[in-house]
């Protein structure tokens, strides 16, 4: 059973919608369409989503609220040979040579080093991926899981509803962003689990009254900023982690976190290989034993315990003459200055250093980028202070809470940010 939000679904539900949306659009045995589907409905595209899926098929799920074009250039850029836009009347598109009989779960990567690229993992892949995750994470058995996040991509779809489902039981899906109806639900529900993005976790946290908590958070797509961490922490009664990359899905998950860059244990279908400790971290590479590496570009090291820890993107580092810094650094001291909500550091090309450091950072009131280069000078060495720092309105994030530093930093230089914040003179 599914409920979604104020409708409960059951299992004979969508076994006869499956079924009968498999006979409308011809899906045969052993199907081997590549099918991208935009439903703006969440059970319609669930419905479609669980026929593909039996029929060994594949399928690119895209976000709802993605127009017609950009679906279509999805579509077309992952192979498709059909989409389904709000429509059983499926758009064909021109023949792709990415057909194979394999059936995959299609999906694109989240484009924070670069233009996205679709990623094809084979239903084998993802029941192994399930498997392991709930043979290793016990914790939540008893707990119901609450996903407010993108059923169109993976951590909602697979860690929060088929890992449900695989347990037997029943996720809630809120299809709402709105945080006071959130936190409605999460008090209608005995022992909830929170599958959400850090920038809906953090708003809930602070929504949370004073000696309130949530059941439980699960984390996951990009490192918190600590003063969030500890926000969302303290207002957690368990709070859980996960990492994991479009290529391999989830990699490792942290039972109980008590440090924002703890993201937890490798799970056991995965091989992970990296740095040894903080003065030695390394590129994370993951292996599932079969196929090449998978390269993560991410920079850190495990632990004696086995826990795995993230230090940075290495396309995030900025080199300034010779000595690395990491955004997350610059970040954290910006963000424990009284009325700032959030920052992003970025690389700044420089002819003297070779690169150096530049900030965006809102705030709940105008602050003189003077005060702040102050605040700076107090907590970073001289190496990591910004050389240009900017106010802007809310500092941009994707859908999935991520920041891509490589975006930020293209549509700084572009003069997107210039428009002065009233009040915050330099």
């Amino acid at each position: 059973m599914i409920r979604i939000d104020d409708r409960l679904y059951d299992e004979a539900y969508f076994s006869a919608r499956s079924a009968e949306l498999a006979a409308e659009i011809g899906l045969g045995a052993q199907d081997t369409g590549r099918y991208a589907v935009c439903f703006s409905e969440t059970v319609d595209w669930l419905a479609l989503f669980f026929a593909i899926r039996k029929a060994g098929a594949s399928v690119l799920p895209i976000h709802p609220g993605t127009p017609y074009p950009a679906a279509r250039k999805l579509a077309i850029g992952a192979g498709c040979d059909r989409l389904f836009y709000n429509s059983l009347t499926a758009e064909v598109l021109e023949p792709s040579d990415l057909l194979s009989a394999e059936g995959t779960l299609l999906q694109m990567s989240s484009g924070t080093t670069g233009a996205p690229k679709c990623v094809a993992r084979n239903w084998t892949e993802i029941d192994a991926e399930i498997e392991s995750y709930v043979a290793t994470f016990r914790e939540p058995e008893d707990m119901t899981p609450v996903v407010a996040c993108p059923t169109t991509h993976s951590y909602g779809l697979i860690c929060g509803i088929l890992v449900a489902l695989k347990r037997g039981q029943t996720p809630v899906i809120v299809n709402t962003a709105n945080p006071k109806y959130l936190l409605k639900v999460l008090r209608e529900i005995d022992r909830p689990l929170l599958y959400s993005s850090p920038a809906i976790l953090h708003t809930l946290a602070r929504l949370t009254p004073a000696g309130e908590q949530i059941h439980a958070t699960m984390t996951s797509g990009t490192l918190l900023p600590d003063p969030w961490f500890a926000d969302i922490r303290a207002k957690s009664r368990f709070m859980f982690q996960q990492y994991g990359c479009s290529e391999s899905g989830c990699i490792a998950i942290n039972p109980d976190v008590t440090s924002a860059g703890d993201m937890g244990f490798v799970l056991p279908h995965l091989i992970a290989a990296t740095g040894n400790s903080a003065e030695d971290a390394g590129e994370i590479v993951v292996s599932n034993g079969d196929g090449a590496p998978i390269h993560t570009r991410d920079l850190g090291y495990r632990r004696a315990d086995g826990m795995l820890v993230f230090v940075s993107r290495l396309d995030d580092m900025i080199n300034v003459s010779g000595l690395n810094v990491y955004p997350k650094d610059v970040e954290d001291a910006v963000m424990a200055m009284p009325a700032v909500t959030d920052a992003v550091a970025f690389r700044k090309a420089d002819r003297f250093a070779g690169e150096r450091v530049a900030l965006l950072f809102s705030a709940e009131a105008p602050v003189a980028p003077q005060a702040v280069r102050e605040w700076c000078s107090r907590h970073l060495a001289s190496h990591q202070l910004p050389m240009e720092i900017l106010q802007i309105d809310a500092v941009p994030r994707q859908a999935n809470g991520k920041i891509s530093r490589r975006d930020v930093a293209a549509r700084h230089l572009a003069g997107e940010f210039n428009k002065p914040i009233a009040g915050a003179a330099s």
